[in-house]
């Protein structure tokens, strides 16, 4: 009894992921190769039955590959980011730029090509579990003399008025708030919200970081909350 009782304490304190793919060697692959590692692994081969898994053993990752059978695999992100910000891996074979674009504007936190490398793979689930635990423990609104900024809805406001936000605007903003007070390098923005292929596009961020603090900050020409660290990356202060 005493046995298993610790072996469910145990199961119960392994991190939770859901692995979606129809191709049944790579879920053995992954489900074997993470289970080795400590995971709980929950695998689904369709996107109906992805959404089902998630409701029901509420992961802490979710690993997405877009082409499955039944339903695309943009479509299960969707429904996905309806309800949950679980940190979201795509997993697909599709190299197009603008798939990948379009994966991480609709709310994916990495994208990973195959083929890929194991141990890569398993870097980057550790990281985005790190973003989510980050995320749970974060404050749901953060105030500014400027604007607000609910997490949980996806909001901002200014003086009580939402201010529009593009999915790519949000990313950027979300990533520095959720980091207040921390810099965060322009590679770790650029791989977060554009993917890794994009790590030295620091134009990227300029362009982005002007228009949200045209919408946002009292003096855009003189920001209090969105600074530059010169040729290092960027931080949120809230005061």
């Amino acid at each position: 009894m005493v046995d298993q009782v610790r072996s469910d304490q145990a199961r119960a304190e392994r991190v939770r992921v859901l692995v979606v793919d129809d191709e049944p060697q790579i879920l053995r692959a992954l489900r074997i190769n993470l289970n080795a590692r400590g995971f709980d692994v929950t695998t689904a081969s369709s996107g109906a039955g992805a959404l089902t898994a998630a409701g029901q053993t509420n992961p802490q990752v979710i690993v997405l590959d877009l082409g499955l059978p039944d339903i695309d695999g943009f479509t299960v992100l969707a429904g996905l980011r309806g309800w949950t910000d679980v940190p979201v891996i795509v997993l697909s074979a599709r190299t197009d730029s603008a798939d990948k674009v379009q994966a991480l504007d609709a709310g994916a936190d990495d994208y990973v090509t195959k083929p890929f490398g194991m141990e890569e793979f398993l870097a980057r689930l550790r990281a985005a579990v790190r973003r989510g635990r980050a995320t749970e423990s974060s404050e749901p609104v953060v105030e500014t003399d400027a604007f607000t900024v609910d997490l949980r809805t996806k909001q901002v406001t200014r003086g009580g008025v939402p201010v529009h936000l593009t999915p790519t605007e949000w990313g950027v903003l979300e990533l520095l708030v959720r980091n207040e007070d921390k810099l965060v390098s322009q590679r770790d923005i650029l791989t977060h919200v554009w993917g890794p292929s994009y790590g030295t596009q620091s134009n990227y961020l300029r362009v982005y970081l002007a228009s949200l603090r045209r919408k946002l900050e009292s003096d855009p020409t003189t920001p209090r909350h969105l600074l530059t660290e010169a040729g290092m990356g960027y931080r949120f202060v809230r005061s």
